[in-house]
C-alpha cells in the first residue's frame, strides 16, 4: 500500500481522474459527500466538476462506476451548471451503463436521465436515448425503451415528445430479440394511455400478430384520463397543486381544468411521416389520363389511387395533379371512372389536409355540377371527395361556388348541395357561421324548402335545421321571418335530430369556450342587451371585426356574394324587418279614411278642409294640428289622416301659409303615428312636389325627414329620388338631391341603394340646370364620405370637365369624418337592433363594390391566351400577358371565375424575365382591384407566390411585389393570409431578401388586426431563426416585428417556442423577448357598441380614428401612450385626443416669452458627481443597450429635468424629430455662453446624443454630430478631460456611427473620434475602437481599423491597449475578413504601424495564414515603394497640432481642423463611383499628369532596391557583341504594347472564378499557337506557368470539392490548361525558359492531377487524365534538360521525405526520371552535368544509402544508380571533373561512388586507352594535375559568378591566363551561356585594357558591381547556382537581350519606348542558395508583378468596377487640385485609354 498515501493527499477532482480505480472510487464517494453539502446551485464548485462527470459514469471499473453514478446523480440534481454535460453524460450512460450487467447501475443510469428531463433537458436525453436505439447491443436497446417508457409515464406526452418515438416503434417491433419486442409492447401501451387511437394509424403496418396481442393489452387500460406525476423545475405550482390533491385523496374535480390541459389531444395526422408522390407517378401519368381508350385512363387513376392512400402526404405542387383529376370528374363519360377520380381527390384532400385548401375552389363547382349522375356508388365517392376537401378549406372560401351551383335546374344537384352544406355546417361552429355567411345561405336554402321537389325540400330542411342548431335561433330567425309555422317546425324538428361534430350544446361548449377569452373585453363592446349578447358579438370570426379597421384603407372587405347583393334596396329593407317591426298597411278606401278621420278630428275640421276661402283652410288646418298633437300614437289613424290632407285642393293648394301649415302637419303625424309606407306613398309625390318652393320647401323637406325617420332613410329615399326625376322641374330635382345629402349626413348611410342613386345621379349630372348639377355633385361628396374612393369607378366615363368637378369635391372630402347619424335610431333601439347595426357596419362599404356590375371573363380567357402566357419564346408570353392586362381593363369590376388564369400567371412569377415578373405583378394588383373582395378565394394559388417574388434580388421587382400584395390585403383583409402554413413556408427559407421584406409587410399588419389564425404560431420558429439571421436588415426587421407577433400570441406561448432553440440561441431570443414584451403595443380597440347603436350606418367610417388610434398606442414614441379606456371609446377618444393634443402645443405658446430667456442648462452644484455615484452604486440603470428601452430614456428625463430649462427638455424627448433638431439648434446658441453649464451636465448631454443615433433620421444625426464637433472644440480649448462615466457611456455609440452607411456621417464621426483624444487618452479610446473592429457592420469595422491606424501613427506604439502584441494580434486577424474594405483598412494599419515601428511587427503580430501573410509582406513592400513621399508629407504636417495623421491617407488632414474632409471624399461624391467606399493608400494613387503624358506605355515603378550611378553603364554597353541572335524587327513595338498584356492575361489565369480563367487560358493559347506572336510570350513563362500551376491547386482544393459547382465546367477548365500547355511545350525557345522551380511545382500538379480520383470518376476524367500524361511527356521532352532533371531530382527527394505523399506519386517520378534517363545519350551535350551531380549529391546527403535501402520500395535506389551509371557510361572518367559545384567532395558520397562505377567500367571493358589526354601525359599525372587546375578555376569562377566578388574573379582569372598562357578555360565557359562567356571575355578585355592603362573609360570598369545586381545573376533565386560557374545555366539569349535593353532604356541609350516589365531578378535579388529554390519565391516577385499590372489595367478601365485597393477614387497628389472637376478626370482618362489601344 506504499503509493496510496500519495494519492489520499490529492483534492476531490484529481483523485476521480486517477489512474488507480481505488482512488477514483474514494474520489467519486468524497465527491458525492460534497455534492450533498453544497446548499448553492450557484456556487463555483460545481463547475470544476463540469468536464468530469462523463468519466464518473463511463468508469471502465464496475464498482467505481456504481459509486460515480450515484455521485453524478446528486450532482445533476443540485448543481445549476448541470445541463451543460447532458449530452455527453447521457451518451455515456447508454453507451457504458445500459450494457453492465449490475441492475443497480441500470437503475442509476435511469434515473440520471430522468433527473436530466427534470432539469429541463428532456429534449437532448431524449435524442441521446433515440440514439441507443441503434446500438447493436440488444441490452442497451432494451435499457432505452425502459427509460423512455419510464419518462412518459411519469412526465407525460406534454414534454415527452412522441413523435420521434413512435417513427422507431415498427422497427422495435420488427427486432429478433424478444426481450426488446417484450418492452417495444410495453411502450406501446404507455404510449397509448396518453394518445389513445391516434397510435393506431403508425402501427398498421406490425406484425398481425403483435398488432392483435396490442390491442389485447390496450383495452385493458383504464380511461381515465393520465395525468404528469413527476414535474419539470419549471412547474414546481403545478406539482403542489397536484400534491395537495394527492393529500386530498385526488379530488376529481378538483383536477378537471388541469385534465383537460394535461392532455394534449394528439392527432394521428401529426405522427404520421409525410410521403412525397408527385416523383411516384407513372411516368406516363398525364398521357395516360388523356387516352382514348378508358382502361388506359382507369389504370393511370388506379395509380393515383394506391399512392393517395398514404395517410400524410408531403406537400408540393400538386395544381397539374389536381387540374387533371378534376376534368376526369367533369368531363369523363365513364362514370366508374368519374368515381375513382373523386376518391383520389378525397385522397389527396385528406392527405394534404390544409395544403389542399388552395386546390378547393378548382374543384368544388366541378364535384357540385357532378352530382347529376344518379348512380350510389358516384354519388357516395363525390360525398366523400367533398366533404374531405371542405376540411382542407373554410366555408367562407367554398361559398361563392356553392351558392352559384344552388340555382341549378337539375334537382339531384339541389338536393346534394343542400345535404353537403348541412354536413359542412356541422363542422362549424358561432364563430365561423357568422350572419355575412348565414345570410346568403338561408336565402338559398328558403328557395330549396319551397321547391317542388320533396328531395329537394328534405335537404333543405336538414341544411337550416342544422344552421339553426349551429349558429343559435337568434342568429338565424331574422332570415326566416317569412317561413310559415309549418315550415317553421319542421326545420326547428331537424334542428334537434342534429348531431354536431363540435359538442351538441350550442350555447354550452362552443359558447363556454368562445366566451373565456373574451370576458374581459364585454364592457367595452356592449352597453346593454345582456352578457350572452355580448359574448355573441365578441365570437364574431376574425373578417367582421376586422372589417371596421380596415376601412381607412377602402371599404371592409367582406366576400359577400353578389346574389345577395342583388336584392338591391329592398333586401336592404328586409334585413331589419323582425327587429324593426315594420309596418305594413293594406290600402283603405277614401270612405274608411273620412270614417277613421272623422273619430279624431273637430267636425268643423273635416268640413273646411275643401273651402274656398283660405282663412278657413287656414283655421282648419290649425284645428287639425291640434287634434294632431294632443293623440296618442297608438290611436293615430296615420293613412285617414294622411289622405285627409289630400284631399282636393291636396297639394295643389295654392296659400303658402296653409301649405306651410298641410307640411307641418305631415311632419308631425310621420313623428307621432306609426307610420307605414302606405301612408307615406299617399303624400310623398305631394312632398317632392313641393320641395323646389321658396316658401313651402323647408316645410316640405322638414316633413320627408319625418317620413323618412319612420319608414326608414332608404326606402324613402329611394321613392323620393324616383319621383323627382320623374317630373321635370329642376328646382325640385336639385332640392331633392340637397336633401338626401343632409339626409344621408344625419341616417348615416346603412342600408342605401346606391345603384339606384347612382343611375339618378347620373341623370342629373347630365341635366342642363347647373343647380341640379352642382346639387348632385355635392351629394357624391357626402356618399364619398361613407363609400370611399370606389365611388368614383361609376363615373370613370364621364366627360373630363365633369370628373374633375367631382374630383374636386372628393378632394374636399378627403380627410373629414362621416358625421355620426343622428336620426333613424330612436324607433329601433330594442334589444335586438344590435345585431342588425353589426350586420350594417359591415355591410356598407361593401354593397358599393357589389353593386357594381361585374363583368363574367371565363369565357374571355381561352386555352390560346393560357398556352401563350406560358410559351417559351418571352415575347409571346408577353403578348398574352399584355392582352389580360387589356381584357381586365376593359371589363374594370369581374367576377371571380377566371378560369386557367391563376395558374398560368403563378408560373410567370418566377419568370426569368424580370420585366415578365413585373408585368405580371401588376395585372395581379389589377385584378385585385377589379374582383374586390371575391379575390379572396385566390390568395392561397396566387397571393403566396407574390410573396415568394419578395425575395428577388432586384429591388424594383420586389417593391412590385409589395405594393401588389398590399393591394390583396385592401381587399381580402389579413385572415386569409395568415391561415395555414404557407407564410410559415416562406419565411422558413433563407432569403435575406424575402425575410426582411416579408417581416416588413407583417410588422405593418400585425397591429391593425383585432385578432390572427392561430396558424401564425407556425411563423415563430422562422421569426426566431431570422432574429440570428447573418443579414443585419433581417435581424432588425424580425426585431421589429417581434412586438405585434407577441401582441397576437403572448409572452408565454412566444417564450414556450423557444425551447427548440439552441442553448446559446435561446438566452438571446429570450432576452428579445424580455424586451418586446416592453414594446408590446395593445390589440386596436375593438369597434365600440355603445357607439354603434347611437352611429347606426355610418360606423365603419367612425372606425378611421380608433385604427389610427391603435397605430399611435403601437407606436412607442415618448408621448405617453392613450389611455386603454379612453381607445375603447371608439371615435369620441379621437376627439378628446385631438383637443388634448392642441392644448399641450398651446401651453408653450402662452408663456414662450418669459421661458425660454433663461440659461438653458441650470448648475446643479455636485450634480455629475452624484449621479456618477448613483450609477456606481447600481441606483440608476448603467447606460449600457444595444437599443435604447424606454426606462432608460425616462431614466434620462428625470435626471434631466432638475438641470435642463423645461422647455427644452419638452423639445429634447419629443416624439417629433423635427423638435430634436429645435433643440440642438438652442444647445448650439448657447454652448459658447453657458460653458460652465454645458460641462456640468456634459454626462445627460452625451447620453441624450447617443439617444439620437438611435434614430433614424438623417438631419437630426448631422446636427447631433455638428454640435459635437463643437462642444468637443469648446472641452478641448477648456483643458476638460472626459470623466470615465461620460466616455463609457458614449464613445461605444459614438463608435456604431462610423459604421454609417452615409459618407457625410463616417467623416464628421472620424473627425469627432479625431478631436476626441485632446480630452480623453487616446490609449483608452484605443480599447474603445479596438471594440468596435468587433462589430457586425463591415463599414464600421473598416473604419475603426483605420482609425486605430491613426492613434498609432500619432500616438507611437504605447496607445496600444492591453499591450502592442495582443493589439496587433487582433487587428491581423482582420486581414482574413470577408469584406474586401476591411481587410485593406487591416493592412493599412499594419502597414502603418510598421512604418512607424519597423521590422518588430511581424513578431508581434504571431502567426498569420501564409494566405494573410502573404497579403501583408506584399502591402508592406509596396508601401516602401515610394519611400520619397513620407517625408515630404510628413514635413508638411508638422507645424499642425499634432492629428493623427492617417498613414493610409484616407484622411490626408491638411488645413485648418475644421475642414478635414478627406479629398478622397471630394472625389468620389464627384466620380461616378460612389460606391467603392474604400479609401485608397496614397502610395497606390494615379498619378494621372505623369501617365498622361507618358505616350503609350504604362510604368511600373521598380523597388528601389539598389542605386545605380547610371553613368558608369554608359559607355560598355554601347557596343553589346553581336553574339546573339537576331532580333525580330518588331520586339520592340510589340514588347512594349503587350507585355502589359500579357502580364494581365497571365494573373487572371490564376482567378478564382472558372470563366474568367477560362478566357485568359484561351487568349494565351491564340498567341501560342500563331507563330509569328508566340515570341511575344518569351519572358513570361515561368510567371505563365505559375499562374497555371496555382490554377491547377485551387481546382483540386477548391472547385473539387465544390458540391455546387457544375463539374462539367471544371472539365473545361481542365482541358483549357492542357491545351495551352501543350501548345507551349511544342515551342521549343519558349519551353526552355521554364525555371528548375517552376518546373518542379508544374510537374508535382500535373503528377498530382493524373492520381486525383475524382477525376476519374467525372465523364470525361478518363480524357483528362490521357491528355495530362502526354503533355508530361511534352514537357520532358522540350523543357531545358538540366531544369528538368534537376526539378525530377529534387522532386522525387521531397517526394519521399513527404509521409504524406503517396508511394504512386513517388513511382511516378521515378517513371518520368527514367524516361530522363532515356533521353540521356541525345542530351548528355546540353546538359549541365555539374548541376546534376550536385543535385544527386545533395538528394545522397539527404538519403544516404543506407536510408535509401529501408525504403519500402527499391525503386529509388534502383533509378539512382541507373542514372549515375548512364551518365558514367556517356561522359567516361571525365564525369569526375564535373563536380565542381559540390563543396567539399571528399565527404561525398556521390565521387565514391562514380569512381566504383567507373572502375567497374572500365575494367569490363578492358581498355585502358587513354580517351582524355591530348599532350600525351601519363594520365595520373595528367589527372593529378588537372584536378589541381581544375580546383584553382572553378573556385575563380565562382568568384565570378557571385555577386560581390565578381571584380575580384575576374582578375584572378586575368592573372591566371597571364600566368598560365596555356591554361585551358574553354570546358568552363563551354556550357555556360552565351551572355555570361561574352561577358567574361569583356571582363578581361576591359581588366586589360585598364592595366596597361590604354586611356581610362571616365570611371568605370566594365559593368559596375551594382549593375551586376540587376545584370548578371540572372535567375540568383530561381536557380540552385549562380550562374557565376563554368557551366552557368543556359538561359534562351533572347532574356538576356530583353534584360539588357532594359538596362539600355534605363540609361536612355536608345528612344526605344520605356519597358514596363521590371527584371525579374531585380525584384528580389539575393545571393542565391545552393539549393533548388521551389518557385513559392518566385511567387513573392511574379504576384507582385501581376498585381501591378492587373491594376495597370484597372486604373485604365473605368468601367472596370474594381474593389482592388488602387481604385479610381484616388486623391490626386497635390492638394490645390483637389477640387478639380471630375469632368476634367474624365477626359484625361479617356485619352490615356485611347492612346493605349
Amino acid at each position: 500500500m506504499g503509493d496510496d498515501s500519495e494519492w489520499m493527499k490529492l483534492p476531490i477532482d484529481q483523485k476521480c481522474e486517477h489512474k488507480l480505480w481505488k482512488a477514483r472510487l474514494n474520489g467519486y464517494e468524497e465527491a458525492l459527500k460534497l455534492f450533498q453539502k453544497i446548499d448553492d446551485e450557484k456556487s463555483p464548485e460545481w463547475s470544476k466538476y463540469l468536464g468530469l462527470i462523463k468519466k464518473f459514469v463511463t468508469d471502465s471499473n464496475a464498482v467505481a462506476q456504481l459509486k460515480g453514478l450515484e455521485a453524478a446523480l446528486a450532482y445533476v440534481e443540485n448543481a445549476h451548471v448541470a445541463g451543460k454535460t447532458t449530452g455527453e453524460v447521457a451518451s455515456g450512460v447508454v453507451n457504458k451503463v445500459f450494457n453492465q450487467p449490475k441492475a443497480r447501475a441500470k437503475e442509476l443510469g435511469l434515473d440520471i436521465c430522468l433527473m436530466y428531463i427534470e432539469i429541463e433537458k428532456g429534449e437532448a436525453v431524449q435524442e441521446e436515448l433515440l440514439k441507443g436505439l441503434d446500438n447493436k447491443n440488444p441490452k442497451i436497446i432494451v435499457a432505452c425503451i425502459e427509460t423512455l417508457r419510464k419518462a412518459l409515464s411519469e412526465f407525460g406526452s406534454k414534454i415527452i415528445s412522441l413523435k420521434p418515438i413512435i417513427k422507431v416503434l415498427p422497427k422495435l417491433f420488427e427486432s429478433r430479440e424478444k426481450a426488446v419486442r417484450d418492452e417495444a409492447k410495453l411502450l406501446a401501451v404507455e404510449i397509448y394511455r396518453w394518445i389513445r387511437d391516434a397510435l393506431r394509424p403508425p402501427l398498421q403496418n406490425i406484425n398481425s400478430v403483435q398488432l392483435k396481442e396490442l390491442e389485447e393489452e390496450w383495452v385493458k387500460v383504464s380511461s381515465a384520463a393520465p395525468k404528469q406525476t413527476r414535474f419539470l423545475r419549471s412547474q414546481q405550482e403545478l406539482k403542489a397543486k397536484f400534491e395537495q390533491q394527492q393529500a386530498v385523496g385526488g379530488d376529481a374535480d378538483g383536477g378537471g381544468d388541469d385534465e383537460e390541459e394535461a392532455v394534449p389531444q394528439v392527432d394521428a395526422y401529426e405522427l404520421l411521416e409525410a410521403v412525397e408522390i408527385l416523383s411516384k407517378l407513372p411516368k406516363d401519368f398525364y398521357e395516360k389520363i388523356e387516352a382514348k381508350k378508358w382502361q388506359e385512363r382507369k389504370e393511370a387513376l388506379e395509380a393515383v389511387e394506391l399512392l393517395v392512400k398514404n395517410p400524410k402526404l408531403e406537400s408540393g405542387d400538386y395544381a397539374d395533379l389536381v387540374k387533371v383529376l378534376k376534368k376526369v370528374v367533369g368531363k369523363d363519360t365513364n362514370v366508374m371512372l368519374v368515381a375513382l377520380a373523386a376518391k383520389c381527390l378525397a385522397g389527396l384532400a385528406a392527405g394534404l389536409r390544409k395544403k389542399f385548401g388552395q386546390y378547393a375552389g378548382h374543384v368544388v363547382p366541378t364535384i357540385l355540377e357532378k352530382f347529376k349522375e344518379k348512380k350510389p356508388q358516384v354519388v357516395q365517392a363525390l360525398q366523400e371527395a367533398i366533404d374531405a376537401i371542405f376540411l382542407t378549406t373554410t366555408l367562407q372560401n367554398i361559398s361563392e361556388d356553392v351558392l352559384a351551383v344552388m340555382d341549378n335546374k337539375n334537382p339531384t344537384i339541389k338536393q346534394q348541395t343542400s345535404l353537403f352544406i348541412a354536413r359542412s355546417f356541422r363542422h362549424c361552429t358561432p364563430s365561423t357561421l357568422p350572419k355575412s355567411l348565414l345570410k346568403p345561405f338561408c336565402a338559398a336554402l328558403l328557395k330549396h324548402i319551397n321547391d317542388s321537389a320533396p328531395e329537394v325540400r328534405d335537404a333543405g330542411f336538414e341544411a337550416l335545421g342544422t344552421a339553426l342548431k349551429v349558429a343559435g335561433e337568434k342568429a338565424v330567425n331574422p332570415f326566416l321571418a317569412d317561413v310559415d309555422k309549418l315550415k317553421l317546425d319542421r326545420i326547428k324538428e331537424c334542428a334537434e335530430k342534429v348531431e354536431l361534430i363540435y359538442g351538441k350544446k350550442t350555447g354550452g361548449a362552443a359558447e363556454k369556450k368562445e366566451g373565456k377569452p373574451i370576458t374581459g373585453k364585454a364592457p367595452a363592446l356592449s352597453g346593454s342587451g345582456g352578457d350572452k349578447e355580448t359574448k355573441d358579438a365578441a365570437t364574431k370570426p376574425g373578417p367582421l371585426k376586422k372589417a371596421p379597421t380596415v376601412k381607412s384603407g377602402g371599404p371592409p372587405k367582406k366576400g359577400k356574394p353578389a346574389a345577395a347583393a342583388g336584392m338591391g334596396g329592398a333586401g336592404a329593407k328586409g334585413k331589419k324587418g323582425p327587429e324593426t317591426k315594420e309596418i305594413f298597411e293594406s290600402e283603405l278606401s277614401i270612405e274608411v279614411c273620412e270614417e277613421k278621420a272623422a273619430a279624431v278630428l273637430p267636425a268643423s275640421c273635416i268640413q273646411q278642409l275643401d273651402s274656398g276661402n283660405w282663412k278657413e283652410r287656414l283655421a282648419c288646418m290649425e284645428e287639425f294640428q291640434k287634434a294632431v298633437e294632443l293623440m296618442e300614437r297608438s290611436e293615430m289613424p296615420c293613412q285617414a289622416l294622411v289622405r285627409m290632407l289630400a284631399k282636393k285642393p291636396g297639394w295643389k293648394e295654392t296659400n303658402f301659409q296653409v301649405m306651410q301649415m298641410k307640411l307641418h302637419i305631415v311632419a308631425l303625424i310621420a313623428q307621432k303615428g306609426n307610420f307605414s309606407k302606405t301612408s307615406a306613398q299617399v303624400v310623398l309625390d305631394g312632398l317632392v312636389d313641393k320641395v323646389g318652393d321658396v316658401k313651402c320647401g323647408s316645410n316640405a323637406k322638414e316633413a320627408m325627414t319625418a317620413i323618412a325617420e319612420a319608414c326608414q332613410l332608404p326606402w324613402t329615399a329611394e321613392q323620393v329620388v324616383a319621383m323627382a326625376f320623374s317630373q321635370k322641374n329642376p328646382k325640385n330635382q336639385s332640392e331633392t338631391l340637397n336633401w338626401l345629402s343632409n339626409a344621408i349626413k344625419e341616417f348615416g348611410f346603412s342600408g342605401l341603394n346606391v345603384k339606384a342613386f347612382i343611375s339618378n345621379v347620373k341623370t342629373a349630372l347630365a341635366a342642363t340646370n347647373p343647380a341640379v348639377r352642382t346639387s348632385a355633385i355635392t351629394l357624391l361628396g357626402v356618399m364619398y364620405l361613407y363609400v370611399g374612393p370606389p365611388l368614383r369607378m361609376f363615373f370613370e366615363d364621364e366627360k373630363p370637365a365633369l370628373l374633375s368637378q367631382i374630383d374636386a369635391e372628393f378632394e374636399k372630402m378627403q380627410g373629414q369624418m362621416a358625421p355620426a347619424p343622428t336620426r333613424g335610431i330612436s324607433r329601433h333601439s330594442g334589444g335586438g337592433g344590435d345585431d342588425g347595426e353589426e350586420e350594417e357596419q359591415e355591410d356598407v362599404g361593401n354593397d358599393v363594390v357589389d353593386l357594381l356590375p361585374r363583368t363574367d371573363i371565363g369565357d374571355k380567357i381561352t386555352a390560346e391566351l393560357v398556352s401563350k402566357i406560358g410559351d417559351k419564346n418571352w415575347k409571346i408570353r408577353k403578348e398574352g400577358l399584355d392582352e389580360v392586362t387589356s381584357i381586365i381593363n376593359d371589363a374594370k369590376f369581374i367576377q371571380p371565375n377566371i378560369g386557367e388564369l391563376p395558374a398560368a400567371l403563378k408560373s410567370r412569377l418566377n419568370d426569368s424575365n424580370k420585366i415578365l415578373v413585373q408585368q405580371t405583378l401588376s395585372i395581379l394588383q389589377q385584378l385585385a382591384t377589379a374582383m374586390g373582395p371575391n379575390i379572396k378565394q385566390h390568395v392561397k394559388n396566387l397571393g403566396i407566390p407574390v410573396i415568394t417574388v419578395l425575395g428577388d434580388s432586384k429591388n424594383n421587382v420586389r417593391a412590385a411585389a409589395l405594393a401588389t400584395v398590399n393591394a390583396w390585403a385592401e381587399q381580402t383583409g389579413m385572415k386569409e393570409w395568415l391561415e395555414g402554413e404557407d407564410l410559415s413556408e416562406e419565411l422558413k427559407k433563407e432569403n435575406p431578401f424575402l425575410r426582411q421584406e416579408l417581416l416588413g409587410w407583417l410588422a405593418e399588419k400585425l397591429p391593425t388586426l383585432r385578432s390572427v389564425p392561430s396558424d401564425l404560431l407556425l411563423c415563430v420558429p422562422h421569426l426566431y431563426s431570422c432574429l440570428e439571421d447573418r443579414n443585419g436588415d433581417v435581424r432588425k426587421k424580425a426585431q421589429d416585428a417581434l412586438p405585434f407577433f407577441m401582441m397576437h400570441l403572448g409572452f408565454e406561448k412566444m417564450a414556450k417556442a423557444t425551447s427548440k432553440l439552441k442553448p446559446t440561441s435561446k438566452d438571446q431570443v429570450l432576452a428579445m423577448l424580455e424586451k418586446a414584451k416592453a414594446n408590446m403595443p395593445a390589440k386596436p380597440a375593438p369597434p365600440a357598441k355603445a357607439s354603434s347603436r347611437v352611429v347606426g350606418g355610418a360606423a365603419p367610417a367612425k372606425f378611421q380614428p380608433a385604427s389610427a388610434l391603435a397605430e399611435d398606442s403601437g407606436s412607442n414614441t415618448m408621448e405617453s401612450k392613450p389611455d386603454p379606456k379612453k381607445a375603447k371609446a371608439g371615435g369620441a377618444s379621437s376627439k378628446a385626443k385631438g383637443v388634448q393634443g392642441k392644448k399641450v402645443l398651446s401651453k408653450p405658446n402662452l408663456k414662450e416669452d418669459d421661458d425660454k430667456s433663461g440659461p438653458i442648462f441650470i448648475i446643479v452644484p455636485n450634480g455629475k458627481e452624484q449621479r456618477m455615484k448613483d450609477e456606481k452604486g447600481l441606483k440608476v440603470l448603467k447606460w449600457n443597450f444595444t437599443t435604447p428601452r424606454d426606462e432608460y430614456i425616462e431614466q434620462l428625463k428625470t435626471q434631466m429635468s432638475s438641470c435642463v430649462a423645461k422647455w427644452l427638455q419638452d423639445e429634447m424627448f419629443h416624439a417629433d424629430f423635427q423638435h430634436h433638431n429645435k433643440a440642438l439648434a438652442v444647445m448650439i446658441e448657447h454652448l459658447e455662453i453657458e460653458k460652465d453649464g454645458v460641462i456640468s451636465c456634459l454626462d445627460l448631454i452625451l447620453k441624450w446624443l447617443t439617444l439620437r443615433f438611435f434614430d433614424t433620421n438623417t438631419s437630426v444625426l448631422m446636427k447631433a454630430l455638428e454640435y459635437l464637433k463643437l462642444l468637443f472644440n469648446l472641452l478641448s480649448q477648456e483643458e476638460y478631460h472626459l470623466t470615465e462615466n461620460e466616455a463609457s457611456s458614449f464613445i461605444p455609440y459614438l463608435i456604431l456611427k462610423v459604421g454609417e452607411p452615409k459618407d457625410v456621417i463616417r467623416k464628421d464621426v472620424r473627425a469627432i473620434l479625431n478631436r476626441m483624444c485632446l480630452i480623453y487618452p487616446a490609449s483608452k479610446m484605443f480599447t474603445f475602437i479596438m471594440e468596435g473592429t468587433k462589430s457586425k457592420n463591415s463599414k464600421q469595422r473598416a473604419e475603426c481599423l483605420e482609425e486605430l491606424g491613426c492613434l498609432v501613427e500619432s500616438y507611437g506604439m504605447n496607445v496600444c491597449q492591453p499591450t502592442p502584441g495582443k493589439a496587433l494580434k487582433e487587428m491581423a486577424t482582420h486581414i482574413g475578413d470577408r469584406d474586401n474594405t476591411v481587410r485593406n483598412a487591416a493592412l493599412n494599419t499594419i502597414v502603418t504601424v510598421y512604418n512607424v515601428h519597423g521590422d518588430q511587427v511581424f513578431k508581434l503580430i504571431g502567426n498569420l495564414s501564409e494566405k494573410d501573410m502573404s497579403m501583408l509582406e506584399e502591402r508592406i513592400k509596396r508601401s516602401a515603394k515610394r519611400p520619397s513621399a513620407a517625408p515630404v508629407r510628413q514635413a508638411e504636417e508638422k507645424p499642425q497640432r499634432t492629428q493623427n495623421i492617417s498613414a493610409n491617407a484616407s484622411m490626408l488632414r491638411k488645413g485648418p481642423a475644421e475642414d478635414m474632409s478627406s479629398k478622397l471624399n471630394q472625389n468620389r461624391n464627384m466620380g461616378s463611383h460612389s460606391e467603392t467606399t474604400h479609401t485608397v493608400p496614397r502610395e497606390f494613387q494615379l498619378d494621372l499628369d505623369e501617365i498622361e503624358n507618358d505616350n503609350g506605355t504604362v510604368r511600373c515603378e521598380m523597388p528601389a532596391l539598389v542605386q545605380h550611378k547610371l553613368d558608369d553603364i554608359f559607355e560598355p554597353v554601347l557596343i553589346p557583341e553581336p553574339k546573339i541572335r537576331a532580333v525580330s524587327p518588331h520586339f520592340d513595338d510589340m514588347h512594349s504594347n503587350t507585355a502589359s498584356t500579357i502580364n494581365f492575361v497571365i494573373s487572371q489565369v490564376a482567378s478564382g472564378d472558372i470563366n474568367t480563367s477560362i478566357q485568359a487560358l484561351a487568349q494565351i493559347d491564340e498567341v501560342l499557337r500563331q507563330e509569328d506572336k508566340a515570341e511575344a510570350m518569351s519572358g513570361h513563362i515561368d510567371q505563365f506557368l505559375i499562374a497555371t500551376f496555382m490554377q491547377l491547386r485551387l481546382i483540386y482544393n477548391t472547385h473539387m470539392a465544390d458540391e455546387k459547382l457544375d463539374k462539367d465546367e471544371i472539365v473545361k477548365l481542365y482541358s483549357c490548361i492542357i491545351g495551352s500547355m501543350i501548345s507551349l511545350f511544342q515551342i521549343e525557345s519558349l519551353a526552355r525558359e521554364a525555371s528548375t522551380g517552376v518546373l518542379k511545382d508544374l510537374m508535382h500538379g500535373l503528377i498530382t492531377l493524373m492520381l486525383d480520383s475524382r477525376v476519374e470518376d467525372l465523364e470525361e476524367g478518363e480524357q483528362v487524365i490521357r491528355s495530362v500524361n502526354l503533355l508530361v511527356v511534352k514537357v520532358l521532352e522540350k523543357s531545358d534538360q538540366t531544369n528538368i532533371l534537376s526539378a525530377l531530382l529534387v522532386l522525387l527527394q521531397d517526394s519521399l521525405l513527404a509521409t504524406a505523399s503517396s508511394p504512386k506519386f513517388s513511382e511516378l517520378v521515378m517513371k518520368c526520371l527514367w524516361r530522363m534517363v532515356r533521353l540521356l545519350p541525345e542530351t548528355i551535350n546540353s546538359i549541365n552535368l555539374d548541376r546534376i551531380l550536385l543535385d544527386i549529391h545533395i538528394f545522397m546527403k539527404v538519403f544516404p544509402k543506407e536510408k535509401l535501402k529501408q525504403c519500402k520500395s527499391e525503386f529509388p535506389i534502383r533509378t539512382l544508380k541507373t542514372l549515375l551509371h548512364t551518365l558514367c557510361k556517356l561522359k567516361g572518367p571525365k564525369i569526375l571533373d564535373h563536380l565542381t559545384m559540390i563543396d567539399n567532395k571528399n565527404e561525398s558520397e556521390l565521387e565514391a561512388h562514380l569512381c566504383r562505377v567507373m572502375k567497374h567500367s572500365m575494367d569490363q571493358t578492358g581498355s585502358k586507352a587513354d580517351k582524355d589526354t591530348e599532350k600525351g601525359a601519363s594520365r595520373i599525372e595528367e589527372k593529378a594535375s588537372k584536378a589541381k587546375v581544375n580546383d584553382i578555376l572553378a573556385e575563380i569562377f565562382k568568384k565570378i559568378g557571385s555577386k560581390e566578388n565578381t571584380k575580384e574573379g575576374l582578375a584572378e582569372l586575368y592573372e591566371y591566363k597571364k600566368k598560365y598562357s596555356d591554361a585551358d578555360i574553354e570546358p568552363f565557359l563551354k556550357n555556360s551561356s552565351q551572355f555570361f562567356q561574352s561577358y567574361v571575355e569583356r571582363g578581361l578585355r576591359l581588366i586589360e585594357t585598364e592595366r596597361e592603362g590604354k586611356g581610362r573609360i571616365a570611371a568605370s570598369t566594365g559593368i559596375s558591381p551594382q549593375m551586376e545586381g540587376t545584370c548578371v545573376p540572372a535567375s540568383t533565386h530561381t536557380v540552385s547556382s549562380s550562374i557565376g560557374n563554368t557551366n552557368g545555366e543556359e538561359v534562351g539569349p533572347s532574356v538576356y537581350l530583353e534584360r539588357l535593353k532594359i538596362l539600355r532604356q534605363r540609361c536612355g541609350l536608345d528612344n526605344a519606348k520605356q519597358e514596363d516589365r521590371p527584371p525579374l531578378t531585380s525584384l528580389l535579388s539575393k545571393p542565391a542558395l545552393p539549393t533548388v529554390a521551389s518557385s513559392t519565391d518566385m511567387l513573392h516577385s511574379k504576384l507582385s508583378q501581376l498585381r501591378e499590372s492587373r491594376e495597370q489595367y484597372q486604373h485604365l478601365d473605368l468601367d472596370s468596377n474594381q474593389t482592388h485597393s488602387s481604385g479610381i477614387g484616388t486623391t490626386l497628389a497635390s492638394p490645390s487640385s483637389a477640387a478639380a472637376n471630375i469632368d476634367d478626370l474624365k477626359k484625361r482618362l479617356e485619352r490615356i485609354k485611347s492612346s493605349r489601344k
